[in-house]
């Protein structure tokens, strides 16, 4: 059995890092580089950095940060934000980002997936997808930092992103995020169960069990945090020590 991954997440803007609810009023946190040498050693398995206004306010990643970020890390090292074409993969990736998450131009251009896959290895695609419930009880995909509806359905956009080539999902539940009281499991559970490719669950971690429950319940590969790390609620190696006595498969901590 594969091991499960705890992945803080360093949302950026305007160079620090931020923290918000359901994607809105966001609070300061801290310095993204010191904070990403901090995960590193503290034994996260991987790291993503989102530059959350980049799409948004049509501008290029900071890719001095990116490149700073990734001097203090030594574990996988996803990057997101503003990629608009294959030359910003490049970049991201010359940068020293090992994986590139792509959101709203996948959506708006969904060759970028292709043409990247083809490019670079399916590997370093990750197609971040931002999900919120409608009326129906199902999954409407939002892009532009989650203010742009876009009416698609995430289950049907998660089947054709690893159709046209991306390596990992990242499912963030904009419901969820934020406020602490555990991971969208209905949502997370069903892209897991019609896709083959890694389910990465973004969006609610308040506790320990939050974590224990997505990666069980929820078949998810992998658990983006941000905030209960960032705050230090929930130390790193504490849970990990607790999801190993729960039987979770996981990469224990020195």
């Amino acid at each position: 059995m594969l091991t499960k991954r705890i992945i803080p997440c360093l949302d950026v803007n305007n160079g620090r890092v931020v923290k918000g609810k359901k994607f809105q009023n966001l609070i300061d946190v801290d310095d993204p580089v010191k904070l990403a040498k901090y995960y590193s050693a503290e034994g996260a398995d991987e790291l993503v950095f989102y530059d959350i206004t980049a799409s948004n306010e049509g501008r290029n990643i900071f890719l001095h940060l990116v490149e700073q970020t990734a001097e203090e890390v030594n574990i996988p090292f996803t990057v997101g934000g503003g990629i608009r074409g294959i030359q910003d993969f490049h970049d991201v990736l010359r940068a020293g980002a090992d994986k590139v998450s792509v959101n709203s131009a996948a959506v708006m251009n969904p060759e970028i997936i292709t043409e990247a896959a083809l490019k670079y290895g399916r590997q370093c695609v990750v197609l971040s997808i931002d999900a919120k419930k409608n009326l129906q009880g199902q999954w409407n995909v939002y892009i532009n930092g989650g203010r742009v509806d876009t009416k698609l359905d995430a289950l049907e956009w998660a089947v054709k992103g690893e159709m046209l080539g991306a390596g990992e999902i990242v499912i963030n539940s904009i419901d969820t995020d934020g406020i602490k009281d555990g991971y969208e499991i209905e949502l997370t559970k069903s892209i897991s169960e019609v896709v083959s490719i890694p389910v990465v669950a973004s969006g609610g971690a308040g506790k320990r069990e939050d974590f224990y429950k997505v990666l069980t319940e929820g078949k998810a590969d992998a658990a983006l945090a941000a905030s209960v790390f960032h705050y230090g609620e929930i130390k790193i190696y504490d849970l990990k020590d607790y999801l190993y006595s729960s039987r979770v498969p996981i990469r224990r901590t020195e």
